[in-house]
Parts: structure tokens; C-alpha cells; sequence
């Protein structure tokens, strides 16, 4: 039983995110730049995006608002003045699937595991 929740443990931190971005994205300056995100919008990358250079592939994921569907992720970059709830999914390899929820400020960020995007809504306040 302990080595189950360890394991559960230590997983659920490698499905968390690089440590936050600016809240203030500056583009081409930040650890995660834009890419090809166009301002206004939320974009997610079904591939690591290194940051130089940012992004160019074509994005899984883009939205100008609130969203829900399936959309790949190893990268995003939240290009809205606001901040997001964005909730995703993962995978284990025994076939179980562990559903998280993360509040993204203005900036982007990698996943360190492949997951699924499924929902994007506008968070009130502070993440």
C-alpha cells in the first residue's frame, strides 16, 4: 500500500509543470517564448517546443476562450491577458487515467510526460 501511493506520489510530480513563467510574457525573452502562438489566444503543442527556437510546428490546440475537446500536449503558451484553468489528463502504461487541473498565467511551460488537454476555462483571481 505504501509503495503504491509512493509511486502515485512521485509520478504526479513528474506530470507537473516546469516551474511558472513570467506572468508578464515579454515574447521572445522568456524560458518558453510564444512561437507561433498569436496573441489573444491559448495554444498547446503536441511536441516539446525547445526555446530556441520557440514554437513553429502547427499547434494541436488553439483558443480564443473557453474550450473543451482532446488536444495533445507536451508544450503551451497561454497568450491571454488572463489566467486559465487548464485541465488534463494522463495515461499510465497499465491503462488507468489520472485527470489533474492546473491554473496557467500569461506565459508558457512544458509538460514533462505526453498528456491531453481536454478543457480550457477562464480562472477568477490569482493562480
Amino acid at each position: 500500500m505504501l509503495r503504491s501511493l509512493a509511486l502515485a506520489v512521485s509520478a504526479a510530480s513528474l506530470l507537473a509543470t516546469a516551474p511558472a513563467a513570467s506572468a508578464a510574457p515579454s515574447g521572445a525573452a522568456e524560458a518558453w517564448p510564444p512561437g507561433n502562438c498569436a496573441q489573444g489566444t491559448f495554444c498547446v503543442w503536441p511536441n516539446w517546443a525547445y526555446p530556441n527556437p520557440a514554437p513553429v510546428e502547427t499547434p494541436s490546440l488553439v483558443s480564443a476562450g473557453e474550450w473543451s475537446g482532446s488536444a495533445p500536449a507536451k508544450t503551451y503558451y497561454n497568450y491571454t491577458p488572463r489566467n486559465v484553468d487548464m485541465s488534463y489528463s494522463y495515461t499510465w502504461p497499465d491503462g488507468s487515467t489520472s485527470y489533474y487541473t492546473l491554473c496557467t498565467p500569461p506565459g508558457g511551460n512544458i509538460f514533462y510526460l505526453p498528456v491531453t488537454v481536454t478543457q480550457l476555462s477562464w480562472h477568477e483571481g490569482p493562480c
